[in-house]
């Protein structure tokens, strides 16, 4: 995803403490939680997947009572999912299970199928094979599969961000109607589902869950498309999309039915106007869309794209309490400077002092969302961008 955000364009675990309190969601079930005994798995389709692995229980979302302050939600979440050698996958599922926070990997359907094999893909409007991202090599694939294999296990969500990124011309997803949104959906899934007829490989296991019943949100390439999306995307079950570009700092509402949940334009310190909560819009402000640019300007832009992060949290922590969603790559942009920066950002939110934070997945904060009183995330939605919540209602 690579929507930039610019001046004139577009401006739960509970930090380190494992057990969810009241009005958040309760019982343990972060990412830092240890899994629950495994079972026998049970192969489904060609044993790409399978069912019956268990893995740490999901934290039980309770109601907030008219008049009570919400937990300050963070929503970690990562396009495209693979792991391609530089290690950003597992180090950021250590940070989630040191932190005790569950994030949302929205994998490429593409990076589970061999560049061997890319005739399998069909997508719309372009021709048979094309991926504006490329195909992984068969040990980035393998790499990749293990790494979603876990992070399911340690409690964190599997969604999808499609196959194969079309951004630009007339192939753009921009254009897709929600026929085709069905197509690259399904083929996503097929990509997921049956990786093990595609590649051929003997030696690794399969993944621990049934992808069409984990599947129920996600975040399309570079913000497009999502008009036509939605309607695929209610029909299918989904009960949340990530692909809103320019949302504000407020609770959230529903689009067709579906949880909206937008990245949001926060505070991006030394300037007047805002960025975007994703680590490519950082990048587009500071470097003009190079991803490397003089080492020299590292150290500055690091610590400004961590500000901006920080800046954003706290100002719906101290005010509104809405929900705050950070969207990232897997990819060492400027010397891997906006990774620090989302680890450093992580750290201070997850800071044990805060025990009113709670650090989920979107499926998470949606079946938290859908637990409410409609009454009382209707006080929630009358407060604005930095106001103050009262338990009187503004």
């Amino acid at each position: 995803m690579r929507e930039v955000s610019r001046r004139g364009i577009l401006g739960l675990g509970v930090g380190a403490v494992a057990s969810l309190t009241v009005a958040g969601c309760s019982s343990s079930g972060s990412g830092g939680a240890k899994p629950r005994r495994t079972t026998q798995a049970k192969p489904i389709g060609d044993g790409s997947t399978s069912h019956g692995s268990r893995r740490p229980e999901e934290p039980k979302p309770e109601r907030l009572e008219r008049g009570q302050k919400p937990p300050q939600f963070v929503i970690f979440s990562w396009d495209g999912a693979g792991e391609v050698g530089n290690g950003l996958f597992p180090r950021f599922r250590k940070l989630a299970k040191d932190h005790g926070a569950t994030m949302t990997f929205f994998l490429s359907g593409i990076y589970c199928l061999p560049e061997s094999k890319k005739s399998l893909y069909k997508p719309p409007n372009n021709p048979v094979g094309a991926s504006d991202i490329g195909y992984l090599t068969d040990e980035h694939i393998k790499a990749t599969l293990r790494n979603v294999r876990a992070a399911w296990l340690e409690g964190h969500e599997i969604g999808t961000h499609f196959n194969g990124h079309f951004c630009g011309g007339s192939g753009s997803v921009e254009h897709w109607t929600p026929a085709q949104w069905k197509s690259e959906i399904d083929q996503a899934v097929s990509f997921v589902t049956q990786w093990r007829s595609n590649t051929g490989f003997t030696d690794l296991e399969p993944l621990p869950f049934d992808y069409r019943k984990e599947l129920i949100g996600g975040r399309t390439p570079c913000l497009k498309g999502q008009a036509n999306l939605l309607p695929t995307a209610r029909e299918l079950g989904w009960r949340y999309d990530a692909s809103s570009p320019g949302g504000l700092q407020v609770w959230p509402t529903k689009k067709q039915g579906l949880w909206d949940f937008p990245l949001q334009q926060i505070p991006f310190p030394g300037h007047s106007f805002q960025v975007l909560s994703m680590d490519y819009n950082m990048l587009a402000n500071q470097s003009r869309n190079s991803t490397k640019a003089p080492p020299a300007n590292y150290p500055g832009w690091r610590k400004q794209a961590t500000e901006a992060y920080i800046a954003g949290f706290q100002r719906a922590y101290e005010t509104n309490r809405a929900p705050f969603f950070i969207g990232n790559h897997f990819e060492q942009w400027n010397g891997g400077i906006y990774m620090d920066a989302v680890e450093e950002a992580l750290k201070h939110m997850a800071d044990e002092k805060r025990k009113d934070v709670r650090l989920v997945s979107f499926k998470q904060f949606t079946d938290w969302m859908d637990a409410q009183d409609p009454a009382v995330l209707a006080d929630l939605r009358k407060l604005g961008v930095g106001e103050a919540w009262s338990p009187n209602g503004r």
